[in-house]
C-alpha cells in the first residue's frame, strides 16, 4: 500500500483585494507507523488580529499532543486506540485545549509588539480570555495508524474519506451564521468532536481522506456539490496520479475561492492506492 501526503493554502479572492493574510495553516507528519494530519483557520475578524499566529500554533499543539500519546503508547496501538475511545472529548480535548491556550501565553509574553497590546481587566490584570480572543481560531486533525483512524474537530471546516462513496470522517455540529465554535473560548474542549474508528483501509482501495477549512465547502451551493467536488479529487487521483493533482492544487484551489465564497482555502489530502 501507497500513501502520498500533501496540502495547499491559498488567500482568499476576496483578502486579496483587500491585502489580507491567510489566515490558514496546516501541517502533516508521516511516519512508517502513523500519519498527523492538521489544518486550522484563523477567524480573521478584526477582534482576532493574530489569528494566524493561533492557527500555527494549534496545528503544532496538535502534532505534539498527538506525537506524545503515539510515543507513549509505541507498539501498543490498540491500547491507545482503547483510550482515545473512552477519553477523546474529554481528557485530549481539554489537553489540546490547555496546551494551545499555554502557547498563547508564551507567544503574548515573548513577542514586544504583541505584549503593548495586552488587554487588562479595571484591576490592571492581564485578561487572558480577551487575549486568547486575539489568537481565536479552529482545529481539525486526523490520525491514522495501521489499527485505527482518529479524528478532532474544533469549530467549522470539513474532514472527508473517499472511496466506494463519499462521507464525512466526523460530523461537525451545523452552525448557523458566521459563528463557529474556537479554541480561545472559555472550556472550548465541551465544543470538540472526536471520532474513531477501525483502520479498514487495505478493504476499501483506493481511499483518499481530505480536511479543509470552510472556505473550500463554502465555495459550493450546496452540500450535494461539495461531495461531488471531493468525489472529483478521488477520480483525479485514481486516472491521473498524485503529481497531477499536486502540481494543480494551488490554482484549483485559487479558482474555487474566486468563483466561490472568497474565502481563504486550505486543503491537505492523504491518498492510499
Amino acid at each position: 500500500m501507497k500513501e502520498t501526503c500533501f496540502g495547499e493554502s491559498v488567500q482568499g479572492a476576496s483578502h486579496k483585494k483587500t491585502g489580507k493574510e491567510c489566515q490558514d495553516y496546516y501541517k502533516k507528519t508521516v511516519e512508517k507507523e502513523y500519519t498527523i494530519l492538521a489544518v486550522a483557520d484563523g477567524h480573521g475578524s478584526n477582534a482576532c488580529p493574530y489569528s494566524r499566529t493561533g492557527a500555527i500554533a494549534a496545528v503544532n499543539i496538535f502534532h505534539d499532543v498527538m506525537g506524545t500519546y503515539l510515543e507513549e503508547y509505541a507498539g501498543r496501538l490498540e491500547q491507545l486506540a482503547t483510550v482515545l475511545h473512552r477519553e477523546g472529548e474529554i481528557s485530549f480535548a481539554k489537553n489540546i485545549e490547555r496546551s494551545w491556550k499555554n502557547r498563547i501565553k508564551d507567544i503574548q509574553v515573548e513577542n514586544s509588539e504583541n505584549r503593548k497590546k495586552t488587554p487588562r481587566n479595571s484591576s490592571g490584570a492581564i485578561d487572558w480570555a480577551a487575549v486568547y480572543k486575539m489568537y481565536g481560531c479552529t482545529l481539525l486533525g486526523l490520525v491514522i495508524t495501521k489499527e485505527f483512524v482518529f479524528s478532532y474537530q474544533m469549530g467549522d471546516g470539513d474532514i472527508m474519506k473517499v472511496d466506494e462513496e463519499v462521507c464525512p470522517v466526523v460530523s461537525g455540529e451545523h452552525i448557523l451564521g458566521v459563528e463557529t465554535h474556537s479554541l480561545s473560548r472559555k472550556n472550548a474542549w465541551e465544543k470538540a468532536i472526536t471520532d474513531i474508528k477501525r483502520n479498514d483501509i487495505e478493504e476499501h482501495l483506493p481511499r483518499l481522506y481530505l480536511l479543509s477549512t470552510d472556505g473550500f465547502s463554502n465555495s459550493y451551493a450546496n452540500t450535494k456539490e461539495f461531495y461531488k467536488t471531493c468525489k472529483d479529487y478521488y477520480e483525479t487521483f485514481k486516472e491521473y496520479g498524485a503529481d497531477a493533482v499536486r502540481d494543480n492544487l494551488k490554482k484549483w484551489l485559487s479558482e474555487t475561492s474566486e468563483l466561490g465564497c472568497g474565502d481563504d482555502i486550505t486543503l491537505l489530502v492523504a491518498y492510499f492506492e
